[in-house]
């Protein structure tokens, strides 16, 4: 891991220092491996007992897409991701990105830090405005809040960062340049993303204190997702969740 370079900070950020490499799509799809599994295994522990099934919102939204294409489609959830593996590594197997397992080991670590700190800025800046104590996952045994808040930082990453600011950067590219495409991308991708938090049958009642904490909590990880890329944004989401689960801050 590069951290000091006579070359100057820059150089950090190059394609073959830790930065570049980590913000590859090769390094999202093998760090979003493990909070894949963990999810799934535990949220199928913490639904073993339950008449219905709880889920996070954005699992269901594309398990729903899947099972348009019928039972198969379901059943084929580990195929498309083995699927999505295999294509991410064709695609960038000419930039010949170096798999180094030590990389997968900081980054949950480099997620850590990001996590404390976007939770405290956010939290401290909305709270001095509004004191206002950011939103609490919702009242679950704790199996099933840690499963839940695993599956967030995996799928709601994937919905709103990846799908809806990479889609929405597409889209806006055709119109502008590149910097106005992500701004606008991470503004409106943010703003959807605190809206969804109030929808279904477990949304949670709007207030504008919490509907501004979680645009700008969302605006955070858009940026770090534009900059440091899928793997990170995903453990970055993850961790913050399991930090409220614990009771980390208070």
């Amino acid at each position: 891991m590069v951290v000091f370079s006579i070359k100057g900070p820059a150089h950090l950020f190059q394609p073959d220092s830790y930065f570049g490499i980590t913000r590859s799509a090769t390094y999202g799809f093998l760090a979003a491996l493990p909070l894949w599994v963990a999810y799934e295994g535990l949220i199928l522990l913490a639904n073993a007992q339950r008449l219905g099934e709880i889920r996070v919102s954005a699992d269901i939204w594309i398990k729903r897409v899947l099972s348009s294409f019928g039972d198969l489609g379901l059943a084929g959830l580990g195929v498309v991701v083995l699927l999505i593996g295999i294509a991410v590594f064709i695609a960038e197997r000419k930039k010949n990105v170096p798999l180094k397992p030590s990389y997968l080991f900081w980054m949950p670590l480099e997620s850590a830090l990001y996590a404390i700190v976007l939770g405290w800025v956010v939290g401290m800046s909305v709270g001095a405005l509004f004191n206002f104590a950011p939103p609490q996952v919702a009242e679950f045994d704790a199996p099933t809040q840690l499963a839940l808040s695993l599956g967030a930082g995996l799928y709601e990453e994937l919905v709103f960062r990846v799908l809806l600011v990479g889609g929405l950067y597409l889209i806006f590219t055709r119109f502008t340049d590149k910097t106005v495409a992500y701004t606008s991308a991470a503004l409106i991708a943010a703003a959807i993303f605190s809206a969804v938090h109030y929808i279904g049958v477990f949304g949670d009642p709007f207030t504008l204190p919490s509907f501004i904490f979680r645009f700008i909590f969302g605006l955070m990880l858009n940026i770090l997702f534009i900059l440091r890329g899928f793997g990170i944004a995903a453990w970055t989401h993850a961790i913050y969740d399991v930090l409220i689960v614990i009771g980390f801050w208070g």
